[in-house]
């Protein structure tokens, strides 16, 4: 593994953690500079098109869902490891499904029922979006039904 601080190939694993997705987690330091660090190893699966609702396919882009999301929490106090940690397990999600395509609705759907568990104001503000709350009653419908649930 190649040091960020000094490009040096040579580095020495200090620990070693397993997450519940299948990736490894090294804490390593550099034999050149001592600089420590940290590497994240998770398997490579593929992850199947994602069918928008004009009908065109692109591929599935974890930065782009990470974006999304980012911008719903703007100014929240969600962290950003459980904002990573929400974008880990819908790539999961969807690596499990075997599926060659998955609807972006389906994508969606994994988003808001996440955000509705981590920040409230985080699942309005991309449920305005997503759910085409175009006018202040459907909003008030919507922020009802959330306090109610």
């Amino acid at each position: 593994m190649r040091c960020p601080y000094c490009q040096n190939d040579k580095s020495r694993v200090i620990d070693t953690t397993h997450d519940n997705r299948g990736g490894i987690r090294r804490r390593r330091e550099c034999e050149s500079c001592g600089q420590r660090f940290s590497s994240y190893e998770r398997p490579i699966l593929a992850t199947p098109l994602i069918v928008k609702q004009d009908g065109t396919r692109e591929e599935f882009n974890r930065e782009k869902l990470a974006h999304g999301i980012r911008i719903s929490c703007a100014k929240r106090p969600v962290p950003a490891s459980q904002i990573e940690r929400l974008v880990g397990e819908i790539e999961s999600a969807l690596q499990r499904m075997g599926r060659a395509e998955v609807s972006s609705r389906v994508v969606g759907d994994m988003v808001i029922n996440g955000l509705k568990e981590l920040d409230q104001i985080a699942y309005i503000r991309y449920a305005i979006v997503y759910l085409q709350l175009d006018d202040l009653q459907a909003i008030r419908k919507e922020i009802d039904r959330l306090l109610e649930g």
